[in-house]
Parts: structure tokens; C-alpha cells; sequence
């Protein structure tokens, strides 16, 4: 029998409830993907930000992939990647990503990236030359990008746009009452329009964001947020779980029960995303592949009026 992790207390908090049990990562392939992280000198989000589906992801070879370092220029109240001087961008990142992708045999990879609010285009370049890498090496994957802001860099989601992914996801994290204490950095009205300028400058574009629960967030903000994001029409919404990293970190208000999950789902859908994955698990890039193949049915189903 898998030993399961029990992750019911998280740190200075009340016990957490009994759907939010995960398995330890143990398996071989487990091993593996680690291995070839460090072989190659890739982050992963899986890691950094201490993601409780990594021993599933990783046990089937997927990994998050996270560019432009290590080390974010943000303070997030949520986020358990480290905060600080920045590293000095890696010329060989998006050779040793392809490699990774390649290696994997991955049909689909998500790529995100610390905030870098140091570089004039925020990493963008670095963004559009890792998908024109993959591309050479692995044209018949596809990919899924989770880029930051670029708040005040003109030009960054053209450049990612112009690169070609699959998908184009950027996370709005909470409602706009609760930015300032969950992202004292970000704007709510930018990251909403960033995704409205994808669409613009591609219409064909998937397009994507995701939300936290537990944070403090009434249902009808949750629903006002929807309401934002179809109209710029974004295909796909997320909505999992807020799980407090550590002490330090913003505490959880709450653990929103499975059946509100559901609840948003259907809300969700009602109001015309494509694909929603609402769940306590759920992540940006867990089942990324899965689902993104289910988006592209979707589409095909609303194209041919079905």
C-alpha cells in the first residue's frame, strides 16, 4: 500500500479536511523526473511553490517548467517561491527545456516563470525562444504557457504571442477586493486586460486563468470574476484550493467543500468557458494535457454547432 501524506494541518492553522489527503511521492518515475530536473539545471513550479499533486504529476513524467530562474522580483502573500535578487537568465534554458520535453516524451508541457521585473520585456524573449526550441525538437507537442503580468512592459505578450503556444494562461489568483493583501504587486483591471490583448492579437488562441478558494472571497465575487473573464473571452477557468505554504505565508480563510467545487463548475460552464477544472486539487497545469485536449473537442463541438 502507497503511504499517503497527510496534509490535514497546515502550518499554525486548524486541521485540514479529509479530501485534501495526497500520496507521498514514492515511484520510480517519481525519481526519474526528479533526476532529469537536476540533471539538466530546470526549476519546476512542482517544487518551488510546493504543489501537492507533485508524486502524481511527476509518477507519470510531467513537470511544470519554470524559466527565468529561481528567484522572484514579487512578494506574493501566497507564493512559496523564494523572493529577492534575481538570477542571471541561463542562455542555455531553452535548449535544456527542449531536452527535458523530448527526453519525457511529452505530448504537452506547460512552461511558467518567475515575475521579473528587472528585465526591460519581463522574460518574454526568453518565453517566445524556449516554444521556438520545443517546436524544432518536439513539433508534435504542444504547449501551454503560464506567463507572469509584464505589468509596464510594453511589447512582453506580443512577443509570447507571436511565439505561437497552444495556450496562453495567466493566472488572476483571487477576486479584485482581496489583490492587495494576495498581490500587492499585480493590478486586477491589467491582468484582465493582458488576456483580452491575447485574444486580440490572436482570436484562434486558447486562453486561460485560474482562481484560489480560501482566501476570503465571497461566492458572488467569484462569479463577478467569471463574468470578467468571458468577456474577454477566455476559454478555460480553474479554481482550486488555497493551501498555506508556511507560518509566513497569508493564512486560509477557509477549505471550500467539494460540492462548491462542483458548484463553480456549473456556474462556470453556464457561463461559456470552454473547459473549467474546479476541484480542491486542482492546479494550473495539473492535468494539463488531459484538459487540453478536452478544450480542443469543445471547440470543435461550438464550431460545428454542436
Amino acid at each position: 500500500m502507497s503511504e499517503v501524506l497527510d496534509i490535514r494541518r497546515p502550518p499554525g492553522g486548524s486541521p485540514k479536511p479529509r479530501w485534501l489527503r495526497v500520496k507521498a511521492p514514492t515511484s520510480a518515475a517519481y525519481h526519474d523526473t526528479r533526476l532529469l530536473m537536476r540533471r539538466l539545471g530546470l526549476n519546476t513550479v512542482c517544487e518551488e511553490a510546493a504543489c501537492p499533486n507533485i508524486g502524481e504529476c511527476w509518477a507519470q513524467g510531467h513537470a511544470t517548467v519554470m524559466i527565468l530562474g529561481s528567484v522572484c522580483t514579487r512578494a506574493c502573500s501566497f507564493c512559496n517561491v523564494a523572493t529577492g535578487r534575481p538570477d542571471l537568465l541561463d542562455p542555455h534554458e531553452p535548449d535544456h527545456l527542449a531536452e527535458a520535453v523530448a527526453e519525457l516524451g511529452l505530448g504537452h508541457v506547460v512552461i511558467t516563470s518567475v515575475d521579473r521585473d528587472d528585465l526591460d520585456d519581463g522574460g518574454a524573449a526568453q518565453f517566445a525562444r524556449c516554444i521556438t526550441r520545443i517546436r524544432e525538437t518536439s513539433p508534435g507537442t504542444t504547449i501551454e504557457v503560464l506567463t507572469p503580468d509584464f505589468l509596464r512592459k510594453d511589447g512582453a505578450v506580443e512577443t509570447v504571442v507571436e511565439a505561437g503556444p497552444d495556450v496562453f494562461n495567466h493566472n488572476l489568483e483571487t477576486v479584485p477586493r482581496l489583490y492587495r493583501p494576495v498581490r500587492p504587486g499585480a493590478r486586477y483591471d491589467h491582468s484582465l486586460s493582458l488576456l483580452g490583448r491575447v485574444k486580440q492579437l490572436d482570436p484562434a488562441m486558447f486562453t486561460k486563468s485560474g482562481l484560489m478558494a480560501g482566501l476570503g472571497e465571497e461566492t458572488a465575487e467569484v462569479h463577478e470574476v467569471m463574468d470578467d473573464l468571458r468577456a474577454m473571452d477566455v476559454d478555460f477557468l480553474t479554481i482550486g484550493q488555497y493551501l498555506r505554504p508556511t507560518a509566513r505565508h497569508i493564512a486560509v480563510d477557509r477549505y471550500v467543500t467539494p460540492e462548491e467545487f462542483d458548484d463553480y463548475r456549473e456556474k462556470a460552464f453556464a457561463k461559456g468557458f470552454l473547459m473549467v477544472s474546479a476541484s480542491p486539487l486542482t492546479r494550473s497545469s495539473y492535468h494539463a494535457g488531459d484538459d487540453f485536449e478536452r478544450l480542443r473537442e469543445a471547440r470543435r463541438r461550438l464550431l460545428a454547432g454542436g
